[in-house]
């Protein structure tokens, strides 16, 4: 097992302690600036994309500011990659101390339930919870060899049922019946897999960065990629304090 950032002259003792972190959909975006922010923090990244050109492109990116990271291609409607992926984490690292589920997609045929696409709502619930559920699935083994794994489920708060059920929330008229869906299912995720990890030391949060201007808004939103990113950074990188299946966002705790 080597952990060791390059160029850096760290002790043998030093390296084998370096955290380690995967980050899916890092290529752009708000996944590249979490790993971004995780690798100026001293955490050797690996930037999980579809593309390996693309997550070449982000290491590449990372590198020309001195920071360590690798590509790692995983695509969440891609089991075998899935695999893949766990496998060469496993024989080069031996163990995985952050897990960012970052990677999600929309789609423009959903919509409200009576008249979004059904293919669209397949796709978005395939990709953002089935494939994050298959790639956590794949990394629990890893993430049980740390001395105190992270798992960091990025949500939203269209996937709060108490905000989706109240007139007066902002959230209230976005009815997406596939996206909304797919981070209630995700929350759902946290919940269930932050009680089933009660007894370990590994913690698990759902994150609603904000309404972040990247191209899954369609550079619409309030915060930078940069902003955004650091609420998911601060929970991947809390300590002993950390508090498992909590849903939080800037503001404190969002209801489920």
């Amino acid at each position: 097992m080597n952990d060791k950032i390059p160029g850096n002259d760290d002790t043998s003792a030093d390296r084998v302690t370096t955290r380690v972190a995967l980050v899916t959909g890092a290529n752009k975006g708000i996944g590249l600036e979490i790993a971004r922010q995780l690798a100026r923090a001293g955490v050797f990244v690996l930037i999980g994309a579809r593309d390996r050109g693309r997550a070449s492109a982000a290491v590449d990116d990372l590198a020309r500011q001195g920071l360590a990271a690798r590509a790692l291609r995983i695509d969440l409607e891609d089991e075998a990659s899935i695999a893949a992926a766990a496998a060469s984490i496993a024989a080069e690292h031996g163990r995985l101390d952050i897990l960012v589920n970052n990677a999600g997609i929309v789609d423009a045929e959903d919509g409200p339930p009576g008249a979004a696409s059904i293919a669209a709502v397949r796709k978005i619930m395939n990709t953002n919870f089935v494939g994050t559920l298959a790639v956590t699935q794949a990394m629990l083994p890893l993430l049980r060899n740390s001395p105190g794994a992270r798992i960091v489920n990025l949500s939203s708060s269209l996937g709060s049922l108490t905000l989706n059920g109240d007139p007066t929330s902002p959230y209230y008229s976005a009815r997406l019946i596939g996206y909304n869906a797919s981070k209630a299912a995700l929350n759902m995720l946290t919940v269930q897999l932050g009680e089933e990890l009660r007894d370990t030391p590994i913690v698990v949060t759902s994150v609603s960065p904000g309404y972040v201007k990247t191209d899954l808004t369609g550079h619409q939103g309030f915060l930078t990629a940069e902003e955004g990113a650091r609420l998911p950074v601060e929970h991947a990188l809390r300590g002993a304090d950390a508090v498992s299946g909590r849903f939080v966002e800037a503001s404190g705790e969002t209801p489920w």
